[in-house]
């Protein structure tokens, strides 16, 4: 009988530790080996082409790497509504403490974010927020402002008369429309006088921006600004027209100020663009995630600023992008 019992016992110990061998990793809050708490964190990029969404991707990760406690998991969306979503599943079933999106299409992403925080998932939306997602947190920048500060300044310095192409982002994405409803009402209601020559979206895409810009310059002679709602699509813009003497003084105006963007600024290629910082913004959701899952605070909704960057203040820029490593 007691031979038999410590078979038993032994063959209990070896499916114990079986069991813990094949268990899913993926099972929520862990410990260290000091047996802190080490919280897992899904962050659901918009996608890794565009630059912008790239430098936030990154300075998340290199941010996360200040925590201790907290884990982070990079996902490609791919610039995909149905692969987000499909992200967005897969982390509340692995059961993550908190999942950060950075939406394609908030309206798209607005039922997915709902499910997280139905699973008691603390969710945060990004880079635009999702509005109206009950129980959810928010970092983000204020898109009307970052439009409002370059339209501000083209009011002087687009001349009489002038012939203007517009870039946009997605369609129902909230900076995408936001920045451009700005646009309007600081700029193009205030300046009668300029003519839109060409205007399409190109959903924040470089090699989108390029061919609409080599359909546009074919078409008119003269464009003396670009308006671009962020700066990736001013710069595939602007590459169309670099070496075209006849488009030479071109204004441009973009927003995000990337490593690019600067760098065109400090040419004298581009005009100005407002500053999306991707370094404060993963400042900001790092402390954020961090104050939710330690349950010291339960609802955060913050927008980081806006400053301009033009040829004045350049240098400070590029010199902030070398800091980082964007700029070797």
């Amino acid at each position: 009988m007691k031979k038999k019992l410590i078979v038993l016992l032994a063959i209990t110990l070896i499916m114990a530790m079986l069991a813990g061998c094949t268990s899913p990793a993926n099972n929520g809050a862990g410990g260290d080996e000091n047996g802190e708490t080490v919280y897992r964190v899904a962050y659901v990029a918009r996608t890794q082409s565009d630059s912008f969404a790239a430098w936030l991707a990154n300075a998340i990760s290199e941010e996360a790497d200040k925590y201790d406690n907290i884990i982070i998991d990079v996902f490609d969306g791919q610039a995909s509504d149905s692969t987000q979503n499909s992200l967005i599943e897969n982390a509340i079933t692995s059961n993550y403490d908190a999942i950060i999106i950075q939406p394609n299409n908030g309206e798209a992403q607005k039922s997915y974010a709902e499910q997280a925080v139905a699973a008691g998932i603390i969710t945060i939306t990004t880079n635009a927020r999702i509005e109206g997602v009950q129980g959810a947190s928010s970092v983000d920048a204020d898109p009307y402002e970052q439009a409002k500060v370059n339209a501000d300044v083209a009011l002087e310095q687009i001349p009489q008369n002038a012939n203007v192409v517009v870039l946009k982002g997605p369609p129902g994405n909230f900076h995408a429309d936001a920045r451009r409803d700005s646009w309007q009402k600081e700029f193009f209601d205030k300046r009668p006088d300029v003519t839109i020559v060409g205007e399409e979206i190109a959903n924040w895409n470089k090699d989108e921006a390029m061919t609409y810009m080599e359909t546009w310059v074919q078409a008119n002679s003269k464009i003396d600004a670009i308006i671009a709602m962020n700066d990736n699509m001013a710069a595939g813009a602007l590459e169309v027209v670099r070496d075209d003497s006849n488009f030479a003084g071109m204004l441009s105006y973009g927003v995000d100020g990337t490593a690019e963007a600067v760098l065109l600024i400090q040419e004298g290629v581009m005009t100005q663009t407002s500053l999306q910082s991707a370094y404060d913004l993963a400042t900001a959701l790092l402390d954020t995630s961090n104050k939710l899952l330690t349950g010291a605070e339960t609802q955060i909704d913050i927008d980081i600023d806006a400053p301009v960057i033009n040829s004045d203040n350049v240098e400070e820029y590029v010199e902030m992008h070398k800091r980082a490593g964007a700029i070797r």
